[in-house]
């Protein structure tokens, strides 16, 4: 029997998966993120700690993400723009979770790889018109996966991650977000 390993310590997700089970209150986790405006529309965002388990945690290290529009928005271009971020977080959620349903259901895989394209009026947000939303009008992401496994297993990795993603989920269902002044 071959080994599987895609790099996912399945045990530890399961693992804890129970411990939480019987601790839901160690299970409410805060994610943080803090931006500053550098100047025009560039500006920087840190994420170093968040809150779960119960108490403060915080990553191994800092990181910075530099957002900025692009020069043909008449912008410096330092960075891409926030809601590419949204692009990035999708992509980067479904991708982790191919990777860790296809280690918990035996299957090697030898390539991932999730294509996110966002679809976006920009009239919008540049105030052009009142009738076009701000945000993306769709979302489409494309697989290409190379695994030991069949299309209809590579289809129910695909839709499991979907599942589990809590990227995918915030897209895709209605979260409150409250913005103060302090």
């Amino acid at each position: 029997m071959t080994t599987v390993d895609n790099g996912v310590n399945v045990q530890a997700l399961l693992d804890a998966r129970e411990a939480l089970k019987g601790a839901p209150e160690a299970a409410q986790f805060t994610w943080k993120a803090t931006a500053k405006w550098e100047n025009g529309v560039h500006s920087t965002a840190t994420i170093k700690n968040f809150f779960g388990l119960g108490a403060e945690q915080s990553h191994k290290q800092e990181t910075v993400f530099t957002a900025d529009h692009p020069e043909v928005f008449a912008a410096e271009d330092h960075g891409i723009t926030p809601i590419e971020y949204l692009l990035v977080g999708l992509a980067s959620c479904l991708t982790a979770g191919v990777a860790s349903v296809a280690q918990n259901r035996g299957i090697q895989l030898r390539s991932v790889e999730s294509t996110v394209e966002g679809n976006h009026d920009i009239r919008g947000i540049l105030g052009a018109d009142s009738d076009v939303r701000n945000g993306f009008n769709d979302v489409k992401v494309t697989f290409n996966i190379d695994a030991d496994a069949s299309k209809e297993e590579i289809e129910a990795l695909v839709a499991q991650s979907q599942k589990r993603s809590a990227v995918y989920d915030a897209l895709t269902n209605p979260t409150s977000v409250t913005v103060e002044v302090a």
